[in-house]
């Protein structure tokens, strides 16, 4: 049976600001500990430095109360257009999914700023859910984190 890529789509008002966003996600997304503490729980560098493609980040984080981990190398990231992905290597994820790619990606449209998460993977069996509640994650992370900024 030959797979098929999957892909989830949200996007997000972010009223805080694109760059702001892109600049967090991409150089400084330790401050996310602070910022959405009942989410992200940690986050370390393995390998390279933030904001750098190939480098390799490990996440500790709650999706819907349940902990997880990940460890994802940063690919894709482009400043002009505000975009960043992570390649799944380990984690919570990879046991359901594989070939895991997480994109977030800044647009500006008639003067709003919107965040575009999308979610394309690989289900290893036809039985498994798709990572629904993952993409409520981010979602919820996004707005928690606009919260955050406004304070």
């Amino acid at each position: 049976m030959a797979s098929l890529t999957n892909k989830l789509i949200a996007q997000v008002a972010f009223k805080a600001g694109g760059d702001i966003f892109h600049h967090l996600m991409c150089y400084n997304p330790r401050h996310l500990i602070s910022a959405t503490p009942d989410k992200i729980q940690d986050c370390k560098m393995l390998q390279g430095d933030f904001g750098v493609n190939g480098s390799v980040i490990e996440w500790s984080y709650n999706v819907d109360g349940t902990p997880q981990t990940a460890k994802q190398v940063l690919q894709g990231i482009d400043n002009e257009k505000k975009q960043i992905s992570w390649k799944n290597l380990e984690g919570s994820l990879c046991e359901l999914y594989k070939d895991m790619v997480i994109t977030a990606h800044v647009e500006t449209k008639d003067g709003v700023n919107f965040v575009t998460w999308t979610v394309e993977y690989e289900l290893i069996a036809a039985d498994t859910p798709h990572p629904m509640s993952f993409l409520n994650f981010v979602i919820c992370l996004t707005k928690d984190m606009e919260s955050h900024i406004f304070g």
